[in-house]
């Protein structure tokens, strides 16, 4: 995956970014939602940066922190705050702590996915653990490239209930 990755310019995971977002945009479930989880992208994943600036006034916008060594809790995000940098390079909010609970509509990356929802993540377990606590919608996130018809899981393994990829 990592190789497909590398083969498309940074100019064009830009361009499929800002549609897959759009499509995003669009939902109800999206409109209706108060409170989105979404993370902030590393250069290889769906791009988040701008869409996280521009909905944070509007919605309460959650990113994850790594809480430990295998845990993530949700911290709110505000582009006018600083962020921490962290493992992977990733950076973190400093905001306030939100339960998985509050969240409606989840926006979640991943390496791979498939048509049923199932998602390959970086291998830690990281996301599956902090899905496990929430009833909001879940959407993956993926470049079209990274979706197949079949993903093989495991019992832990949280689905999506949608996959928008561009």
């Amino acid at each position: 995956m990592r190789e497909l990755k590398a083969e498309v310019s940074p100019e064009a995971l830009r361009a499929k970014s800002e549609a897959i977002l759009r499509r995003v945009e669009a939902l109800p479930e999206f409109r209706q939602a108060e409170t989105v989880a979404a993370y902030w992208s590393l250069p290889d994943e769906v791009a988040t940066h701008e869409f996280l600036a521009r909905w944070s006034g509007v919605k309460q916008i959650a990113l994850p922190v790594m809480c430990g060594e295998n845990e993530l809790e949700l911290h709110e995000y505000h582009p006018d705050s600083p962020m921490n940098p962290a493992a992977f390079g990733i950076r973190e909010p400093q905001g306030a702590l939100v339960r998985p609970e509050q969240v409606d509509l989840w926006l979640v990356p991943g390496m791979a996915f498939d048509r049923a929802g199932h998602r390959l993540g970086r291998g830690k377990g990281f996301y599956d653990r902090l899905l496990t606590r929430t009833h909001g919608l879940k959407i993956g996130l993926c470049f079209d490239f990274q979706l197949f018809d079949h993903l093989p899981t495991e019992p832990h393994d949280v689905a999506m209930d949608q996959v928008i990829f561009g």
